[in-house]
Order: C-alpha cells, then sequence, then structure tokens
C-alpha cells in the first residue's frame, strides 16, 4: 500500500507536516525545541506524532503550552534575547527570532529612535523587577506597540508576569510551528 501523505485543507498535500511525520522522535524532539524550548512540551507534541493534518497538531501543541510553569518560563526564556538585540546564531531559530524583531528594528525615524531608547531603558526596570528579559510576541508590532505594553506589564506582580511570560511564549511556538511546516 503507497505511504500517503497529510493534507492541507481542501485535500492538497501537506509536505511540511509530512516531513515532520517523517523525522524520527530525537530529529522531531530537536525542531519542536527551536519552537519551545519546554521539555514537557516537546515530549507531549513528540509523543502524539504522526499528525494526520496540520490543524490537528497546531492545536495539541497549543494545547501542551498552555499552563507553562514558572521553571518552564525560565528555561525557555534562555534561548530567547533581549528585544532589540539581535540573535547571534546562524541557526533556523535566531533567524526567526531576527525576523520576529524585524518591525522594533526597522523603526530608524527620530521618534522611533526616542522611542528605542525609552524602551532600552524601561526594559532595564523591567529587568530589575522581574529577575528575567521582557518576552512578547514581537512579530510584526512596531517599537511603540512593544513600549505600551512592556510600560504596562510593569506593574504586574511576579505571578502575573510569569503568567503572562508564559501566554507570549505559547503565542511565539505557535508562530514558530507553522514556520517549521513551511520550512519543507
Amino acid at each position: 500500500m503507497p505511504e500517503t501523505t497529510p493534507d492541507q485543507p481542501g485535500g492538497a498535500p501537506d509536505p511540511g507536516l509530512a516531513r515532520l511525520n517523517a523525522l524520527s522522535k530525537e530529529d522531531l524532539r530537536t525542531e519542536l525545541a527551536q519552537c519551545l524550548n519546554v521539555d514537557r512540551w516537546v515530549e507531549a507534541v513528540a509523543s502524539e506524532a504522526p499528525y494526520s493534518d496540520r490543524e490537528t497538531l497546531i492545536a495539541r501543541a497549543d494545547s501542551h503550552a498552555r499552563g507553562i510553569t514558572s521553571d518552564e518560563v525560565a528555561t525557555a526564556l534562555a534561548r530567547h534575547p533581549r528585544i532589540g538585540e539581535k540573535a547571534k546564531g546562524q541557526d533556523t531559530e535566531s533567524a526567526w527570532s531576527r525576523g520576529e524583531q524585524s518591525a522594533f528594528a526597522a523603526d530608524t525615524d527620530d521618534a522611533s529612535a526616542r522611542v528605542q531608547r525609552i524602551f532600552t531603558f524601561a526594559q532595564g526596570e523591567y529587568e530589575g523587577r522581574f529577575g528575567q528579559i521582557y518576552l512578547v510576541c514581537a512579530s510584526g508590532r512596531s517599537s511603540r506597540e512593544l513600549l505600551a505594553d512592556l510600560v504596562a506589564r510593569l506593574d504586574n506582580d511576579r505571578d502575573t508576569e510569569l503568567t503572562m511570560v508564559g501566554e507570549e511564549l505559547r503565542k511565539i511556538s505557535g508562530l514558530r510551528l507553522v514556520k517549521l511546516l513551511e520550512a519543507a
């Protein structure tokens, strides 16, 4: 019997999903860790493979990303650069990070440069208050939007902020999982 390729909506073959489904469990875990460096999440998503369709994979991954613990936040943050600092590596995850922050980096007029200086100061305040980098799903968001979010989050207590960071990690993992599927 011929091997079937998972389908995208509308019945078209989904080469990205087929590629992920064909990986060994170890290679799949490596790929998934680029999306969210949380062992529990990686193991849960990998253990349910192979997936019949993209929607199921994305929904299950999202479900497993809900309720990220404070210990998991700390682990995941270790692989994220500060907003405004370019990821240094040449690997896929570093490239994704640079792309996610591209709108922030693209703001180059004088007003935006001023906003970025204020952002850098507020980011230092955040790090002093919470003892970790400020993390947000930055894709497509301007420096002004990120500054407004950062300033608002400075009013959070530690538990609320850890919950917020977990939610941002969940959003980032969803975007990165789609990029992983599109990389086929």
